[in-house]
């Protein structure tokens, strides 16, 4: 019994210890390195947005986009309406700031990184997520689970859909554009040129928000509505440079 207890209060001080440390601080590092990584995106790529009003005007809100490369969160944010980056979290898999080294633990920052255990139990991840939306947070969150192997679409988990069905907000669908092209996971640095003095174009696509109460408040059938919208603008935007 002794035994029984003492596990229990470790759990629970674990708990508490998780539920302190996430969303990671982001702090003046985090600021400064968003900035810097922006101002080069500018300069090095040919960086646009369609769709940029479809941003809710207050927040909270739930962002779901795939995943082509380390940065995607960051460029999301350039986009975001004024002042609500200061309040973007993201859902990422707990080895970035283990397995990543400085890059890893850099991008945990400027997201305001809640980790989730991606190869067993993600619903811790999932809930403290949804509490920090309720706290009026943004929260990013890549359905596929992790960057593209081939600049293809992966299949489509539920933790965005679950995110905002249990908080009552709404999905906002983002397809980017370009970034695989410039960092696939294959490369350690971005390679941002076509040719010389031709640089890659990169465009961030935002769909019109996706509302549970549209879909019996099914995360199930949110998520085949932003899966649905997502292959559509694929088939139409894998390579911007092709257009």
């Amino acid at each position: 019994m002794a035994e029984d207890k003492t596990t229990e209060v470790n759990s629970k001080d674990k708990h508490k210890h998780l539920d302190e440390k996430y969303p990671t601080k982001r702090g003046i590092r985090g600021n400064l390195a968003k900035i810097g990584f922006l101002l080069l995106t500018d300069i090095f790529t040919n960086f646009k947005c369609v769709g940029r009003d479809n941003f809710p005007k207050n927040n909270p809100y739930v962002v779901a986009s795939n995943h082509q490369c380390f940065a995607d969160g960051v460029l999301i944010d350039k986009w975001l309406p004024r002042g609500h980056f200061k309040w973007m979290c993201a859902l990422v898999g707990a080895d970035l700031e283990t397995d990543y080294g400085h890059l890893g633990r850099l991008i945990m920052k400027v997201g305001r990184g809640i980790a989730v255990d991606r190869y067993g139990n993600p619903v811790r991840g999932l809930i403290k997520a949804k509490k920090e939306v309720e706290k009026g947070n943004i929260c990013f969150v890549f359905p596929e689970g992790t960057r593209t192997h081939d600049g293809k679409l992966g299949p489509m988990k539920d933790g965005a859909a679950y995110i905002a069905v249990k908080a009552g907000v709404p999905l906002v669908p983002i397809y980017i554009s370009g970034a695989y092209q410039i960092w696939p996971r294959t490369q350690k640095w971005p390679h941002p040129w076509k040719a010389p003095f031709k640089r890659k174009k990169l465009i961030i696509y935002v769909g019109e928000p996706i509302y549970g109460k549209d879909y019996d408040n099914d995360a199930h059938k949110v998520t085949d509505a932003f899966s649905k919208w997502m292959h559509d603008m694929e088939k139409l935007h894998i390579d911007p440079d092709l257009g």
